[in-house]
């Protein structure tokens, strides 16, 4: 495998997540880009947006991307009459939205940094400013970008594992009380029952 296929693939693969979005629903100032220079506040706890559905809302609503994780916002649709199970599992999906949120933007916010940071002392290793004669900002070749690239996902191949391992069990349980859930509604159609509780 050359170096361009290598970094194609790389680039691929980084795209997904590692790039910047339009302004969301958690957004506290929608005209507002934050900066990649300092950490974003929403890091250790991410915002949620006073947006609500109308109370005749029956569905999910989800937002556009995040400026900082890139991941698209959900507002949980609550049913009227929800059962202690309904309820369980809802809060296990917004849970695990809101820890995915945070994972992301801690993992884009660090990208960008060290990106920016390697671009610099690559110019500078050149003898070259930040930006060209004509005010241009400078940027580097895709094989000098390519060994950016692995070399962050090398670093962080352990946090990538551990999210990848925690990613997998939350869904596998989600999945699990969803099935719950339907199993339930299912039986109480054919009884004829109203909603019952449930654990």
């Amino acid at each position: 495998m050359n170096v361009k296929t290598f970094n194609c693939i790389i680039s691929r693969s980084l795209h997904l997540c590692y790039t910047h979005a339009p302004v969301s629903l958690r957004s506290p100032c929608r005209g507002h880009r934050q900066s990649t220079s300092q950490p974003p506040k929403h890091a250790k706890r991410p915002e949620r947006s006073g947006f609500s559905p109308t109370a005749s809302s029956k569905y999910d609503w989800i937002g556009p991307p995040d400026r900082l994780s890139n991941l698209r916002p959900i507002i949980y649709h609550i049913p009227e009459n929800e059962t202690p199970l309904e309820r369980k599992l809802r809060h296990l999906r917004q849970e695990t939205e809101d820890w995915n949120h945070e994972f992301w933007t801690n993992q884009n916010f660090s990208f960008t940094k060290e990106k920016e940071e390697y671009v610099q002392l690559q110019l500078t290793a050149k003898g070259l400013s930040e930006r060209d004669d004509n005010g241009r900002k400078r940027t580097l070749g895709s094989e000098e970008m390519a060994v950016f690239y692995k070399h962050f996902l090398d670093k962080n191949i352990t946090r990538h594992s551990s999210y990848n391992r925690e990613w997998y069990r939350r869904n596998f349980t989600i999945t699990l009380l969803m099935a719950r859930v339907a199993l339930h509604n299912t039986w109480r159609t054919l009884t004829g029952q109203g909603k019952g509780k449930t654990s």
